[in-house]
Parts: structure tokens; C-alpha cells; sequence
């Protein structure tokens, strides 16, 4: 890998790692690919042929196709998968030129497998090490993200795209079948009826993240006017349906698919991440009653906060069109709610919304 660096370590230390840390071999990489693991990106370089040192648990490898100088050189969109790998394991992957993927299909051939575990020390020379620079980061980052969670919410094709594969939600086969569709060869007379003219079209399926899906209806069947009032401003209804559907045994699972869309956003390019965090974040932010019956979960959140908060900078959240910091707007229900909800003082409030701030 261009470019890759591996954090000054005592030898004895370093062999340790070598032996007791996993270990990518991806074969077949092309130069020019812009690959990563976690938090931290390269280039790939004529010799790579993999990552080695790779500490045991969750990690998201991601990577971006690249055309050959002679076509331009330009970078295609972002695809990755979370991984849990175990002490010592071998994961190999064979780069795919038509699907521009990697195949982990010869992972499951154990002769295969074998035979580059006894290879694995003249391998290491084309072994980029794992950037520890960034264990710490991405550790706070995912720390709440099981593997059965990453399972669950990754699309079932296994691949996270920075960009939606769409198709048209009607399937034209034939010449014959787009003959029949009704044609008005008219001008458009407005951009509405253009759009409405276009074909429309609908993700692949199996290519979606499954997040919860968060209720549009935010009272109970059969609410009364002062009940819809109610739980328009305090959210708790929505949030106790959110996680009783999702996680009626582990809440604290939320907070790990909070983390999970922030991951998706940040590293992997995927902007439905970013909608779905601010989502599940006013959520429990405007959720004043499960504050108070819940105080695991938001003490939990503060945490997971301070540390995404710290990736990003200070202006992201601002919207172009208002001009209002979404991020400040929600914390500062939450703030007003953390004094009487959570038992802390004016002054630790305070401390923690500095943290935010920094």
C-alpha cells in the first residue's frame, strides 16, 4: 500500500501481533484502488496483497475501483463490509475485474486457506500492517455494534454502497413492451411534469441498509387531541414503539445502530447514514419520558456523542437553506431535560454540552 505506516512498536510486540492478529489477504487488488480499513484509507501499490496485524472484532474494509490511467484514472463510488474477525484468522478474498468487487468465496475452501497459512511468512513482505493510529478511534466509534447487529442492519448483499443501485419499478424486457407504454410527445410544461414523465424507480432489492424504521405516526390508535399533542412534543411513544419492535430486550442496541449509520456516513460515503443518525437522534433527543425511565440509555448516548461529535467539523450540521445547526437545535432539548431527568447539576450539564462545543 502507498503510503502505509505502522506506529513505532517494541519487536517482541510487533511479532505478537503478527502471530495473534488476523489477517486480509485480498489477491489481485489493481494498482490505483483506493482501499482502506476502518478509519484510515490508501492507495493500493503494485506489491500489496493485503493486512496484516488486524486486531480480533469489528472492523468495516472498504474500498473504490479505479480506471486505468489510459481512461483517465477516475475513482468509482465507495462499496464496503463490516467484517468480525476472530485471533489468528485468515481471510482471503480474490478481486473480481468484471464486478469490480472482492469475492470472499475462496475463504470457504479450507485446503485454499490452509495453504496460505503456511506461506503466511513469505506473504508478509506484501502485507500492509494495520493502522494502530486509529484503533482508538475506531473502537469508540463502534464499541456499542455487536456482531449480530452489523449482521442484521448490513444490506443482504453484504456490500455497503455510497451509491443506491436503482432499477425501474417497471421492467421493460422487450422493444414491444416499451412500444405500448403511452407516449406524449408534447413539451413539458413545467419541471413537475417532467419528472412525472421519467420512469420510476425503486432500490435493488437486497442492496438496502435495514434500519428501524421510525413510526411517521407518533401517537397511539385512538388518541385523543390532548393525547396527539402530547406526543407530538414528546416523543417517548415513538421511541418505546422503535424499540420494542427492534430491541425489546437490548436498548442499548440503539446506540449501536446510531453508531452503525454514523460509520456508514462517515467512512463508507453513505448519505442515507446521515439522514437516518439525524433521525434517531432528535428521536431520542425529544423523548423527555423514556429520559426518565431509560437514564442507562441516555447516559450511554452522551458517550456515543462525544465521541462522533469529535469527527466532525463544527459547521457540518448547518443547514444551507435555514441556516439553523440542526445538532445545536437538538441538544439543547436534550439539555433541558438532563438537570431533573438524570439527577446531575446545572454544573455537570454544563460540562457535558462544553464537551459537545470543543
Amino acid at each position: 500500500m502507498a503510503g502505509s505506516s505502522c506506529v513505532d512498536m517494541d519487536p517482541d510486540v510487533a511479532l505478537r501481533l503478527f502471530e495473534e492478529g488476523a489477517t486480509l489477504v485480498l489477491l489481485g487488488v489493481p494498482q490505483g484502488t483506493e482501499l482502506g480499513i476502518d478509519c484510515k484509507s490508501w492507495q493500493v501499490g503494485p506489491r500489496f496483497r493485503g493486512v496484516k496485524m488486524i486486531p480480533p472484532g469489528l472492523h468495516f474494509l472498504h474500498f473504490c475501483s479505479v480506471n486505468s490511467p489510459s481512461c483517465g484514472g477516475e475513482i468509482g463510488p465507495k462499496s464496503g463490509l463490516f467484517l468480525t474477525l476472530k485471533p489468528r484468522e485468515i481471510l482471503l478474498a480474490h478481486w473480481d475485474p468484471k464486478e469490480e468487487d472482492l469475492d470472499f468465496s475462496a475463504s470457504k475452501n479450507d485446503e485454499e486457506v490452509n495453504r496460505i497459512r503456511s506461506t503466511l511468512r513469505e506473504l508478509d513482505p506484501y502485507l500492509g500492517p494495520y493502522p494502530y493510529e486509529v484503533m482508538r478511534k475506531w473502537v469508540s466509534l463502534t464499541d456499542q455494534i455487536s456482531q449480530e447487529l452489523a449482521v442484521n442492519l448490513q444490506p443482504l448483499s453484504g456490500r455497503v454502497c455510497a451509491f443506491s443501485d436503482i432499477i425501474p419499478e417497471l421492467q421493460f424486457r422487450h422493444t414491444k413492451d416499451r412500444a405500448e407504454q403511452p407516449r406524449n410527445d408534447t413539451a413539458c410544461q413545467s419541471m413537475r411534469e417532467g419528472l412525472d414523465r421519467l420512469p420510476k424507480m425503486k432500490q435493488r432489492e437486497g442492496t438496502e441498509l435495514r434500519f428501524s424504521d421510525i413510526p411517521k405516526k407518533t401517537y397511539p390508535p385512538g388518541a385523543s387531541p390532548a393525547e396527539i399533542t402530547r406526543c407530538s412534543m414528546d416523543l417517548s411513544y415513538s421511541l418505546e414503539t422503535v424499540l420494542e419492535q427492534n430491541y425489546p430486550d437490548q436498548p442499548l442496541n440503539l446506540l449501536g445502530e446510531l453508531q452503525f449509520a454514523f460509520v456508514c456516513f462517515l467512512v463508507g460515503n453513505v448519505y442515507e447514514g446521515f439522514e437516518h443518525w439525524k433521525l434517531l437522534l432528535a428521536l431520542l433527543c425529544r423523548s423527555e419520558d423514556a429520559m426518565r425511565k431509560r437514564k442507562e440509555l441516555y447516559l450511554g448516548l452522551i458517550t456515543v456523542l462525544y465521541h462522533q461529535l469529535g469527527e466532525v467539523p463544527p459547521d457540518f450540521f448547518v443547514d444551507i437553506v435555514s441556516q439553523n445547526n440542526f445538532l445545536t437545535s437538538t441538544l439543547q432539548v436534550k439539555a433541558q431535560s438532563l438537570e431533573k431527568l438524570l439527577n446531575l447539576k446545572p454544573q455537570e450539564v454544563n460540562g457535558i454540552l462544553a464537551l459537545f462545543s470543543e
